[in-house]
């Protein structure tokens, strides 16, 4: 049985173990924090990986950050992460092959290999968090675009020029779809520039009206999103992940878009691949890309 050191590299902490090609993990998932610098990050993964490799056949990293289209190293800066990131040189970590890709493909890959889409070969998984992160699967083959930077939520939802997203464009699905949206979602409702997305989610489970309209329009948001994306793509499903997507009505979002679409009706599934799917995914990716 072949076998990958799968690292995930995100802006607060790294995980890492041994995972076979078909996504089982070998040894105990080990967590560190992330260093605060790129320098820091390099020798901190030289170790991890000088530990391991001698028992691998290669190395995959899912990472923050576009990657491009040969997965090698990162193209698109991250600001969860340290400046100088993407400078980094992966491939000098080991004499093995070090494979790379965005950590949010990595989990959209995971999910149609082994979750929530598996045997769907049209699929989009986003996840929900403080942004919001894709990967979109077509014919069975993780769409990167001509560069690698593919799969970027930063599409406008609204042209009035209302919301500033971290892309520094104004009114995008991210701006609207994320946690980050919620809460300014919840901030114009309730007229308090102070409330959390925390806060929001608590009075919500206390039947607070506010707290539940403020909920009920950013999954609306989420909708009309899905559907553009369904109108372009024609999915067979969508797959929600992240922090957020516990707070989201697949079913509801599932019906209104098939209402509307202008292609073929989809699925709209919650994710099941879990805390480690990006790590799960670049290996599978690996396997697949690399064999």
């Amino acid at each position: 049985m072949k076998k990958a050191l799968g690292i995930d590299i995100g802006g607060t902490k790294i995980s890492y173990a041994i995972v076979d090609e078909e996504g089982n993990f070998l040894n105990e998932v080990h967590k560190i924090k992330t260093p605060k610098t790129k320098d820091e990050i390099f020798d901190t993964l030289a170790c991890i990986v000088s530990e391991a490799e001698n028992d691998v056949d290669f190395i995959a990293i899912a990472t923050a950050g576009a990657v491009n289209n040969e997965n090698t190293k990162v193209i698109g800066s991250t600001a969860n992460l340290p400046s100088g990131y993407k400078d980094i040189d992966f491939s000098l970590l080991s004499n093995k092959k070090v494979f790379i890709e965005n950590d949010a493909n990595s989990a959209a890959y995971a999910e149609y290999k082994l979750g929530a889409a598996k045997g769907y070969n049209n699929s989009i998984t986003l996840t929900l968090g403080t942004g919001v992160g894709s990967g979109i699967i077509i014919n069975g083959k993780l769409l990167k675009g001509k560069s690698g930077a593919a799969g970027e939520m930063h599409f406008m939802l609204e042209r009035n020029e209302k919301r500033l997203c971290t892309c520094g464009s104004y009114d995008c699905f991210e701006a609207y779809a994320s946690g980050n949206g919620l809460r300014k979602t919840a901030v114009e409702i309730f007229n308090d520039s102070s409330i959390t997305t925390y806060e929001v989610i608590e009075k919500a489970k206390n039947n607070d009206k506010n707290a539940l309209l403020a909920l009920e329009v950013w999954q609306k948001d989420i909708t009309l999103g899905i559907l553009g994306l369904n109108n372009i793509f024609d999915t067979d499903c969508f797959v929600l992940s992240g922090s957020m997507e516990q707070f989201v009505d697949t079913k509801k979002i599932e019906d209104f878009v098939n209402l509307k679409t202008v292609t073929t009706k989809t699925k709209v599934f919650h994710a099941k691949m879990g805390n480690y799917s990006g790590m799960i995914g670049v290996v599978l990716l690996g396997f697949d890309l690399l064999n």
